[in-house]
Formats: structure tokens, sequence, C-alpha cells
């Protein structure tokens, strides 16, 4: 996998926000609505939300991970050079 950039980790921590205001919004009108139908729907679209901020959960501790990972052997490599000065 390709270490995403500081742009792109900003993108998925914009759409996990995203998703938790729809997941709330969602689960706000299914606690008021009369029509179990409409309850329904709405119960249906917190669940979607909730496997969307999963997912994009498990994308940004992958990306963040492959990021520190990339770090770590950027700050060896120049340890490495350095003391060989």
């Amino acid at each position: 996998m390709q270490t995403p950039t500081a742009k792109e980790l900003e993108y998925i921590v914009d759409s996990m926000s995203n998703e938790e205001l729809m997941l709330k919004q969602c689960a706000a009108a299914a606690s008021i609505t009369t029509n179990p139908a409409v309850r329904s729907l709405c119960q249906a679209h917190v669940q979607t939300h909730e496997q969307h901020l999963h997912t994009l959960m498990n994308a940004l501790h992958q990306g963040l991970n492959s990021a520190n990972g990339q770090f770590n052997a950027n700050q060896q490599q120049f340890t490495g050079m350095t003391q060989q000065h």
C-alpha cells in the first residue's frame, strides 16, 4: 500500500465527521418518527453510516501506520547517514 499524503488523511478525517453527522441525524429521525416504515428506513441508514465510519476508521489507522512506518524508515536512514560523517 502506498503511504497516504497528509491531505488524503485529512480527507478521511473529514469523511468520518460527515458520516458521524449523518449517523446522528438518521438516529434522531428514527427516534422521533411515528411511521414504522420511516423508522425502519432511518435505522437501516444508521447501520450503513456505522459501516462507512468503521471502514474509514480502518483506512485512517492503516494510513497512519503506513506513514509512521515510512517516517521510521526515513529516520533510520538519516541516522545512518549522519553517523557515517
